[in-house]
């Protein structure tokens, strides 16, 4: 089945992809992203958050995007020397 999926990590990118019929939001974000947790980020079908064991259907459109900006706390802890100094 087809669906798309919206990646918004980095360049973050869209395509339509093929899914198993009854994939879940789960199974699938662990397929997509086998070393991050799914706490990290916020999954929407169809632009709406959706439980975990929600089953994909055709033409949804899957958004994951990172809640935490990875390195960001570096940034700001070398801007703040910065203007410190």
């Amino acid at each position: 089945m087809r669906i798309m999926y919206i990646d918004n990590q980095g360049g973050g990118f869209a395509d339509y992809i093929e899914v198993s019929e009854g994939i879940t939001v789960e199974q699938f974000f662990n397929e997509k992203m086998p070393d991050r947790k799914a706490e990290d980020f916020l999954i929407r079908v169809n632009r709406q958050p959706v439980p975990r064991d929600y089953k994909l259907q055709e033409n949804d459109r899957v958004t994951i995007t990172p809640t935490k900006v990875e390195g960001l706390r570096l940034v700001c802890l070398k801007l703040t020397q910065r203007l410190a100094a």
